[in-house]
């Protein structure tokens, strides 16, 4: 994260505490640090981790009308029509590894090399753990999916 963010979002939080006028008035004795603490507790846990807690990802969906988990838990049920198992591990190896990959089936192995990093780069987990949970676990699939099919490309294995 950029220092100037993780400074801005600190004075933030500070301000926000020194402030009486929060979401529970600081007057009040006990409850009116509760929402002080529970931003602490999320700006901690944030520059620790590099994201927030699962709860806060559902709150900000049901607030602002983000999709839900289930739009996205299978990308390719659309394709596969309703004869298909609904395995992860069983519908990528239906998949033509040509088209995963993007390449044509007469293409060289060093397109077959390229094609596979630049997909590997692009789906990579770490590239998209800034992410929310739906399009982690969907990146994480399709990671699963390329190095699959370059594997059999290739005829390497594991």
């Amino acid at each position: 994260m950029n220092p100037f963010w993780v400074i801005l979002v600190i004075a933030l939080t500070v301000i926000y505490i020194v402030l009486p006028y929060n979401l529970l008035p600081d007057f009040m004795p006990i409850l009116g640090r509760i929402d002080d603490l529970g931003l602490v507790f999320l700006i901690v846990y944030y520059l620790k981790t590099g994201r927030l807690p699962g709860f806060v990802s559902k709150i900000i969906g049901w607030l602002f009308g983000t999709p839900g988990r289930k739009r996205y838990s299978d990308p390719g049920a659309h394709s596969r029509g309703s004869g298909s198992s609904g395995s992860a591990h069983g519908d990528s190896g239906a998949k033509d590894p040509y088209e995963v990959l993007g390449i044509s089936p007469g293409a060289s192995s060093r397109e077959k090399h390229e094609a596979y990093r630049r997909l590997a780069h692009q789906y990579h987990p770490d590239k998209v753990s800034h992410l929310g949970e739906e399009f982690q676990e969907l990146a994480r699939k399709k990671f699963i999916e390329i190095q699959q099919a370059y594997e059999t490309l290739t005829g390497k294995s594991g």
